[in-house]
């Protein structure tokens, strides 16, 4: 695939705009230089163009040609994974304010879909799945800690044959909890959508424009093959596609985890509805996970198989029927029309960094959202515009309180160390 375009996927396929900006040529003054334009990037320029700066946003490659224009699609509530081991650094207040956040990313992403009434296929209603018993304690655990914090939509524990009913008509599970404020959309629409207006505010969109150095200080430079830019502030917001060499110490707390999807022929609406009545996104419990849903155009998307190796399989879609056929035998050996994968970014403990630069405090990232990044991406790139602005930076300061492990020895050696994890986490579950 070059990297001039985006990956062969249903979404790029599927695109209400095919928008193309230039690469920069020349020298550039701005406020804010924000690297990389996925939702971080894009939001984080939006943001701060709302509040009067000027910005320019630097693309690699293409907008949203990483994570954010080729993920699931599923926005789910919550920011980080099991919060509750902050609890000795951040105390009961900044936990519970982690768990807020992870409400209000929600409902940041629904408003800037209505406000600018971004075209993305929105559909609310999400479920997790209980592959065994041992999950159905964890779904009603998880019920009443939202329930602790008010969690302003529906949800609701569904038994088995309750599930085939009214989420997935399929005997894999063993129960359900269902969120009616989370749910699926088309994430590249919504980007080139988000990056849309963010023009319309002011803000200078290059793609094509690889960031190749950073000279640090008061008022950082970044250089590209054709030009610079110099800048009050710098917002890294590469996540799984972070060139390390840009800053060693940034590359080492994140670690790129590819992640796979096939979408289907077009079904049915008999049979979408036989598969999957109420059409909710939905996601698996195992540590290597299942997550799907039906698109619009009736097709099933179909995503899982988290490697670590930075090898992608040969055939995706091989890969990933007998994880179909397994959910969903009655569907037989339906017709796959595209499959597509591509790298998101994961962190030791599972929160996402927001925070600066050691060594630079002019040089701020958002990063390793570990799969929670449609949501996740948007708060953070609020925190960042209320830090850069002055407006208030209480919550930034919850992040940048939370210490992240280096991944020791480099890339090459991380992986083996995460595909040894992920398979003990595996071979736990057995159990």
């Amino acid at each position: 695939m070059s990297a001039t375009e985006h990956t062969h996927s249903w979404y790029a396929a599927t695109r209400n705009q095919q928008p193309v900006w230039p690469s920069l040529q020349g020298s550039l003054d701005v406020d804010v230089c924000v690297v990389g334009a996925g939702f971080t990037g894009v939001n984080t320029a939006l943001e701060l163009a709302q509040r009067g700066f000027r910005v320019a946003l630097l693309e690699a490659r293409r907008v949203g040609w990483g994570a954010s224009g080729r993920n699931g699609g599923e926005l789910i509530r919550g920011i980080g994974h099991d919060l509750d081991q902050f609890r000795n650094t951040l105390g009961d207040a900044g936990v519970l304010a982690l768990k807020q956040m992870g409400t209000e990313a929600l409902e940041l992403v629904k408003q800037r879909i209505e406000t600018h009434q971004i075209a993305c296929d929105l559909v609310l209603g999400y479920a997790d799945l209980g592959t065994t018993q041992k999950h159905r304690p964890q779904l009603e655990q998880e019920l009443q800690a939202l329930q602790a914090i008010n969690y302003p939509h529906p949800l609701r524990l569904l038994e088995p044959d309750e599930l085939k009913q009214q989420v997935v008509n399929s005997d894999f599970y063993t129960g359900a909890l269902v969120d009616e404020g989370s749910g699926h959309l088309h994430p590249l629409n919504l980007l080139l959508g988000e990056a849309q207006v963010a023009e319309q505010l002011g803000v200078t969109i290059f793609e094509q424009t690889e960031v190749l150095r950073v000279s640090k200080g008061e008022r950082p430079v970044v250089y590209t093959a054709q030009g610079q830019v110099h800048c009050d502030r710098l917002v890294l917001g590469c996540n799984g596609y972070l060139n390390p060499d840009l800053d060693p110490w940034l590359g080492g707390k994140i670690l790129p985890a590819g992640s796979y999807i096939v979408a289907t022929e077009p079904l049915t609406d008999a049979q979408c509805e036989q598969l999957m009545p109420g059409r909710k996104a939905v996601a698996d419990m195992r540590t290597a996970l299942d997550y799907y849903r039906i698109s619009q155009d009736n097709r099933l998307i179909f995503g899982g198989l988290c490697t670590y190796n930075g090898k992608d399989p040969k055939d995706i879609a091989a890969a990933l029927r007998p994880n179909i056929a397994k959910v969903f035998p009655q569907l037989g050996r339906v017709n796959i029309e595209y499959q597509w994968g591509g790298m998101l970014g994961i962190g030791a403990n599972r929160l996402p960094q927001i925070g600066q630069l050691p060594d630079c405090p002019s040089i701020y990232y958002a990063q390793a959202y570990a799969g929670h990044g449609v949501n996740a991406t948007h708060l953070a790139a609020k925190l960042l515009a209320e830090t850069i602005s002055g407006e208030t930076d209480e919550r930034y300061q919850l992040f940048t309180q939370v210490s992240h492990l280096t991944f020791p020895g480099g890339r090459r050696l991380r992986a083996p160390l995460l595909v040894a994890g992920m398979l003990w986490h595996r071979f736990k579950e057995l159990f």
